[in-house]
C-alpha cells in the first residue's frame, strides 16, 4: 500500500488487512474532544509523555483509521489484532504520531 508521509499517512496491517491511517484535521478534532484538550499543543504534550494506555491506543488508532478513509468504530478497533500484539499496536501509534507531529512517544518501541 502506498502512503504519503508528507500528508502524515502511515500504513498498518491489522487483522491481516492493510490499512492507511492519517490523523486528519477532523481526526485531530475528534481526539481533542475525547481528551478534552484545548488545542493541538495539549495533545502533543499528552502523547509526547509516552504514557499511553490501551484505551489511548484504541482512540488514536481509531481516529487514524477513520482519517485514512476507513469506516471503523473504536469498538471494532478494540477487537483487531496486530503483529506483535500490544507492542505492535504501540509501534503503529508511535509511527502515526511521529508522522503527524514529528514526535515519538517515550515508551513505544520502534516498529519492526
Amino acid at each position: 500500500m502506498s502512503v504519503n508521509r508528507r500528508r502524515g499517512e502511515v500504513a498498518a496491517e491489522l487483522d491481516g488487512q492493510s490499512y492507511r491511517l492519517c490523523l486528519t484535521l477532523g481526526a485531530l478534532a475528534e481526539l481533542e474532544a475525547a481528551y478534552e484538550a484545548d488545542d493541538l499543543g495539549a495533545l502533543v504534550e499528552r502523547f509526547a509523555g509516552g504514557r499511553l494506555s490501551a484505551r489511548d491506543l484504541i482512540r488514536i488508532l481509531g481516529a487514524g483509521l477513520r482519517g485514512g478513509g476507513n469506516a471503523v468504530g473504536d469498538d471494532e478497533v478494540a477487537r483487531m489484532q496486530a503483529a506483535d500484539g500490544a507492542a505492535g499496536f504501540a509501534a503503529i501509534v508511535a509511527e502515526l504520531l511521529a508522522a503527524t507531529f514529528g514526535v515519538k512517544t517515550a515508551e513505544t518501541p520502534p516498529r519492526p
